[in-house]
């Protein structure tokens, strides 16, 4: 058992897991449920932000939009490592993007693509393969991410301090639910609940979950009523959004050396994928899930001190030889400045009520894109 001591305090982590349970819009139900002021809770949400970047969006249940979610792992040619990533740019469907090395230097990227496009964006793909600039790449359909929000079962109130319980955490797996939250259930059908309101109110939640709607009908130049209504009515009446992401970054500092991964974990049965998943919904270094679709299979986003890191693989390791889990595989993100981006709805591709998939401009910027790095190198 590994202790380290962080500066986030008892407090702070139980506002966290409040802001993940009630919502950032919702302060003075908070502070009601932690029997502390309003005053208090928003001072220590300043103090987070300042310290440990914490940051609030409107995580987008991407299905009621009519977008089919695409997950991405492209290795490089060697010397095409940064061409590659601005190529996967070109593509306005992008939410995301880094840079990401290990065995292979590459790129993994997040796309939201409208449901009757998919054809082509796997062709947009093979472009820039086609093209020389990534070597293969893995692409997988997959359900919308579920959000895991900071909660406290890792933390010593007493302490004050994060207990990495990896071996509880093995041995609990097996006796966990063999059921999936609704966000990793394969849907039925990706309808299209939106129109350009709600999409315009959903990208200003996703920018800052905790803007109020006076200020958002402002910036769409709509009325504070028809905002509220759309708000009411579609944004959350209608599922557009899945949850808020109550994204924190507690072991960013110098002594821990934290590590951002991407994974891949495949099972050989629904039941023990659930199980799985489920062990993962309240794990501080877990930061979202998908399902790849029509497989036993998860993507997954994970958050570690440098030191934990080995010990995380040595429990993969360990849940192989037990059967519990198949295989997993993993990319190390890169985290310098401008080695990832992140992106909202791609709101802009919205027009006439439908969502316009513009392949041929794509290529054409791709292959100017290529033909410009060439004659300047």
């Amino acid at each position: 058992m590994n202790r380290m001591h962080d500066k986030l305090d008892s407090m702070d982590v139980k506002i966290l897991g409040a802001l993940g349970t009630y919502g950032p819009r919702n302060l003075t139900q908070i502070a009601k449920a932690l029997n502390v002021n309003t005053n208090m809770v928003q001072y220590r949400i300043n103090r987070m932000s300042s310290l440990f970047r914490l940051r609030m969006h409107a995580s987008v249940y991407h299905t009621n939009l009519g977008l089919k979610k695409a997950v991405l792992f492209a290795n490089a040619n060697s010397g095409y490592e940064d061409l590659l990533f601005d190529c996967l740019k070109v593509n306005p469907f992008y939410i995301y993007l880094t840079r990401y090395y290990g065995m292979f230097e590459g790129c993994f990227a997040v796309y939201t693509i409208p449901v009757d496009r998919c054809v082509e964006f796997v062709k947009f793909i093979e472009e820039i393969k086609n093209l020389g600039i990534a070597k293969d790449f893995l692409l997988y359909w997959s359900t919308c991410f579920h959000t895991i929000n900071q909660a406290s079962e890792w933390f010593d109130h007493k302490l004050e301090q994060w207990i990495f319980r990896w071996n509880e955490w093995i041995k609990e797996i097996p006796y966990q639910p063999k059921t999936l939250p609704y966000t990793l259930v394969d849907p039925k059908g990706f309808p299209m609940k939106a129109d350009e309101f709600d999409l315009l109110i959903i990208k200003e939640l996703e920018v800052n979950a905790a803007v109020s709607l006076s200020k958002i009908a402002r910036k769409i130049r709509t009325t504070p009523q028809n905002a509220k209504y759309h708000y009411d009515n579609h944004v959350v009446g209608r599922g557009l959004i899945e949850k808020y992401q109550i994204s924190v970054r507690p072991f960013d500092s110098v002594l821990h050396q934290p590590i951002m991964l991407w994974f891949t974990f495949r099972f050989d049965n629904l039941g023990k994928m659930a199980e799985f998943a489920s062990s993962l919904l309240d794990k501080p270094f877990v930061l979202v899930l998908g399902k790849i679709l029509n497989d036993d299979a998860l993507v997954a986003q994970i958050y570690l001190p440098t030191v934990e890191f080995r010990q995380f693989i040595d429990c993969l390791s360990q849940l192989c030889r037990s059967k519990l889990l198949q295989s997993y595989h993993y990319v190390i993100q890169d985290r310098r400045r401008g080695k990832w981006s992140r992106e909202t709805i791609p709101f802009e591709e919205f027009k006439d009520g439908k969502w316009v998939y513009d392949q041929k401009r794509d290529i054409e910027k791709l292959h100017d894109l290529v033909e410009k790095n060439q004659k300047t190198n």
